[in-house]
């Protein structure tokens, strides 16, 4: 039994594909497939049931692949903690990210990173709020960035910067003749574009806008993306809400639709989040202070007029 056998097993019981899970570990399928009958026949007991599409997990199985994944993660550990020793910041570092955040953020300090640090490998995936906590408890990922909330603490928080709202409005809806836009009045808009029910970006902003009497209303309520209803409003329909860092990368034109809101300004707090017993500090206060270069300064504290959602 190897550690490679037991990073084929997990790869597979992710997937539940022979290809995907060899793409994912840089391997022929062949090579997985017969290394991974070569544990079986090991162990003497089946892990996967070949003869089902997706493939399925024996119960034996599963217990198999969990205890894999808590041994190649103490493995990671060994190698992070002579990492750590060394101060290097080299190295494969996973990491989730916000759909809402990454298309804003990445852009910023991706390149800058890689070029500085060209021995590190980082491999990012956007996922949801929820799918960045199990990630970590798994060990999928070594750090999430996302919006603080409350109920984060099992993990280890890391402040990046603080980033407000902004209301993006059609020219042809009521609220588009305002200057600011303030709480009660989008219960006067035609439309509101908003995400689906577990977005923290929508969850925080329907709490603090007091918006869930206008859910039946929303016609594509659980539908699309930010992207997607920002084009809506710029063809002329409702309002949708969108981060600082959005508007920074707008054209004239779309700026004109862009209005802020009242004092207080509904902000969220963006963090990099880590388990508590995450090792190589090096290497994320790296990445945190080239994420905080990237931003404008006056992002990186609250100012007055904002309130932290």
């Amino acid at each position: 039994m190897t550690l490679q056998q037991l990073e084929y097993i997990l790869a597979l019981g992710q997937q539940r594909h022979f290809g995907k899970a060899a793409e994912q570990c840089n391997v022929t399928q062949p090579t997985l497939s017969a290394m991974i009958q070569k544990l079986e026949e090991e162990l003497g007991t089946k892990i996967f049931e070949r003869n089902r599409q997706p493939i399925g997990i024996t119960p034996v199985g599963q217990q198999i692949i969990e205890q894999a994944r808590e041994v190649l993660n103490q493995a990671d550990r060994i190698k992070s903690l002579i990492e750590e020793a060394r101060q290097e910041v080299s190295g494969v570092f996973r990491l989730g990210i916000l759909p809402t955040i990454a298309p804003y953020l990445l852009p910023r300090f991706f390149p800058t990173l890689e070029k500085k640090f060209p021995k590190l490998d980082i491999r990012v995936s956007e996922m949801k709020t929820s799918d960045i906590k199990q990630a970590l408890l798994t060990g999928e990922i070594d750090a999430g960035i996302l919006a603080n909330m409350p109920d984060f603490e099992e993990y280890a928080i890391n402040h990046l910067f603080y980033e407000q709202y902004y209301a993006y409005i059609a020219e042809e809806d009521a609220l588009f003749e305002k200057d600011k836009i303030r709480t009660t009045d989008l219960a006067t808009s035609d439309q509101l574009w908003l995400l689906g029910e577990g977005h923290c970006f929508r969850d925080q902003l329907v709490r603090f806008c007091q918006l869930k009497p206008a859910q039946n209303s929303q016609l594509t309520y659980r539908l699309g993306s930010m992207e997607t209803f920002m084009r809506m409003v710029e063809s002329g329909r409702g309002v949708t809400f969108i981060p600082e860092l959005a508007v920074m990368q707008m054209s004239e034109t779309q700026k004109r639709l862009v209005r802020p809101f009242a004092v207080p300004v509904p902000t969220r707090q963006l963090i990099m989040m880590t388990n508590k017993n995450y090792i190589r500090h090096t290497l994320l206060n790296a990445i945190i202070k080239e994420i905080q270069n990237a931003v404008p300064r006056e992002m990186i504290k609250l100012r007055v007029s904002q309130v932290a959602l």
